[in-house]
């Protein structure tokens, strides 16, 4: 793997306050790779020290192996696209999309040449003679892109750059902006806290929190594997049960459900004792093999899917998703109902 940008034992200090705690990751060329956590885990600090806005404390960054923790921002090779577009509203869109041209030096037709090209890329060339006032929220995000890109930077890094959007335009950008990274052949390294961005664009994610990387890995990974509660918790839905664990050996746990039933589930590393089991609502169902007895306090309707959330027999609580189906028999409030778990539909977690 050609590491785009590579990071070794990164720490950002702010006086007393530690920022960011030793990360190291590789980011591959040609890789959409997005960094993923909730608000001050360290995401947006992590991408200023790769852009230049801040120096780092401690460590190593290097772009296509070369060290550029030294390099003002204006000469790394790598461009911005900040939540707040920060478009030049006495400019037209095109002369937007060359501005950075224009400060290489870029000669005129040259510049107007490759600003056409890259409204074209986001589909905007009718749109070129207007002024950013004149755009929508959607429309100006694909000014910002066209304008980082037109420089071709080796490395595009976006700032949770569709948190202004509305969620079916959101939506739609999510599709466009994977599209456009696989067509520029660009890294692109993307921060956000929305978790269905994340899983939807993303070649690989690293999950963060109190500035420390949590685990590194594919939508798929992240989601099906997570290594610890935090990941589990954060990823999606899931429901954390304690357990007792009988024994782990080579990648398995044998666990003791609330109940006294005895499965063999996947294991992230964890030792014999009282942890956490994660197991997704999805992977329930209801069913008279019950693993889990629960008795049902609410049917919440989703549109394509409906919750149903229960207490367990222990207390605990837990939900389920079912499949929004004519043939699906919704169970009442206060109906006390047996849960059966899919294989391999629990993972024990590390604490």
């Amino acid at each position: 793997m050609t590491a785009a940008v590579d990071l070794k034992n990164v720490v950002k200090r702010y006086g007393p306050v530690t920022a960011l705690h030793g990360v190291s990751l590789a980011i591959a060329d040609n890789e959409f790779f997005t960094l993923l956590g909730p608000s001050g885990c360290g995401k947006t600090t992590l991408l200023r020290l790769i852009a230049g806005f801040e120096d780092i404390s401690e460590g190593e960054i290097r772009l296509f192996d070369k060290d550029i923790a030294g390099l003002e921002p204006n000469l790394r090779p790598v461009n911005t696209v900040f939540q707040h577009y920060a478009l030049f509203p006495h400019m037209t869109v095109l002369d937007n999309v060359a501005f950075g041209l224009k400060m290489k030096g870029v000669d005129p037709v040259a510049r107007r040449a490759r600003a056409g090209q890259m409204l074209e890329m986001v589909h905007l060339s009718a749109f070129a003679d207007r002024f950013p006032s004149q755009l929508s929220g959607g429309q100006q995000q694909r000014v910002a892109l066209a304008r980082a890109l037109a420089p071709e930077p080796k490395v595009l890094l976006l700032d949770e750059p569709l948190s202004a959007l509305d969620l079916k335009l959101r939506q739609a950008m999510r599709v466009e902006l994977k599209q456009l990274q696989e067509q520029t052949g660009i890294t692109f390294i993307f921060v956000t806290h929305d978790q269905e961005e994340a899983l939807t664009m993303s070649d690989r994610i690293a999950v963060m929190s109190a500035g420390r990387v949590q685990q590194i890995g594919t939508a798929r990974d992240i989601y099906e594997a997570p290594e610890n509660r935090f990941v589990a918790d954060f990823i999606g839905e899931t429901n954390l049960l304690q357990v007792d664990v009988a024994a782990v050996r080579e990648g398995r746990a044998t666990v003791v459900l609330p109940g006294g039933k005895q499965i063999v589930c996947p294991a992230s590393g964890t030792s014999s004792g009282r942890h956490n089991l994660s197991i997704r609502p999805e992977r329930l169902t209801i069913s008279d093999n019950a693993d889990l007895m629960a008795t049902v306090e609410r049917v919440v309707y989703l549109g394509t899917d409906l919750q149903v959330i229960a207490h367990l027999d222990s207390g605990e609580p837990i939900s389920l998703r079912l499949q929004n189906a004519a043939r699906v028999s919704l169970p009442e409030p206060g109906q006390r109902i047996g849960l059966h778990l899919e294989e391999g539909g629990a993972r024990l977690l590390a604490d």
